[in-house]
């Protein structure tokens, strides 16, 4: 399944910024922790960066299903159709 992906290889680089960010938000958790904030306020941070986890996640499924499911399909190919919904359904089971 995963090498069938290889040959669309969509880019993926456009997140790295969504990823430091993330990175900038979990610092700042690590701080408000050491620093014996408020739970609430540590609890606000966290879901923000749940968020932006989901959301990152989300991008990278549209561009899974445009690119390498689509291409899937396009193939003609019953086997990696088949794979492509198998592969989908178990991420989704997780």
């Amino acid at each position: 399944m995963k090498d069938a992906c290889k040959k669309c290889h969509p880019d993926h680089s456009k997140e790295l910024n969504r990823i430091n960010r993330l990175q900038g938000q979990l610092e700042g958790i690590k701080k408000m922790i050491a620093d014996r904030r408020y739970c609430p306020e540590i609890m606000i941070q966290t879901r923000a960066v749940a968020a932006a986890v989901r959301a990152l996640e989300a991008k990278l499924l549209e561009s899974h299903l445009k690119h390498c499911v689509a291409q899937a399909f396009e193939s003609k190919s019953k086997k990696d159709s088949e794979d492509k919904i198998s592969e989908l359904v178990d991420l989704f089971k997780r």
